[in-house]
């Protein structure tokens, strides 16, 4: 993990990569918690034996929001940033699910700080708009499983 000691310091991170996250392996349990909590129970993802036996995965396959909703644990494994009070999850500009991630997969998650901004805050405070460039890997694929452009908020 990168300790960073302020904003300043992250701003001069522009265009490197903070690098590579441990492996992270999707459990069938984290898929069946993600359909319970947004409601999205297909099959593909919540019943391994039709998913093994009909579906062109061969075994049942992670939401791809759930894919994308693990980039904020992945990227506190990368760096921190002492002087931060608040960081927000702000949006995103870009995103694409470009492979299904069977489960029992192991990701990863390399990120590259890809631009900064001043941001507004309350008196006293000061903020900043980091856009990163996230790629989702899974162990033993060369392809990405995800790609998404993902801008968080800090306030120190």
């Amino acid at each position: 993990m990168r300790i960073i000691a302020n904003l300043d310091e992250f701003s001069t991170l522009v265009g490197q990569s903070l690098g590579h996250t441990p492996y992270l392996t999707i459990t069938q349990s984290m898929v069946d918690q993600f359909a319970e909590a947004t409601g999205d129970r297909q099959w593909i993802h919540t019943d391994p034996a039709r998913a093994r036996a009909e579906s062109p995965f061969g075994a049942s396959v992670a939401h791809g929001f759930l894919t994308l909703s693990l980039a904020p644990q992945l990227l506190a494994s990368l760096y921190r940033i002492d002087s931060v009070k608040i960081g927000i999850n702000y949006g995103a500009n870009r995103i694409r699910f470009t492979q299904a991630v069977p489960v029992d997969s192991q990701l990863r998650l390399q990120a590259t700080l890809k631009q900064v901004e001043p941001q507004p805050a309350p008196a006293g405070q000061r903020g900043l708009r980091a856009t990163f460039d996230c790629v989702f890997e899974r162990a033993g694929s060369n392809k990405p499983v995800c790609v998404a452009e993902l801008i968080t908020l800090f306030f120190e």
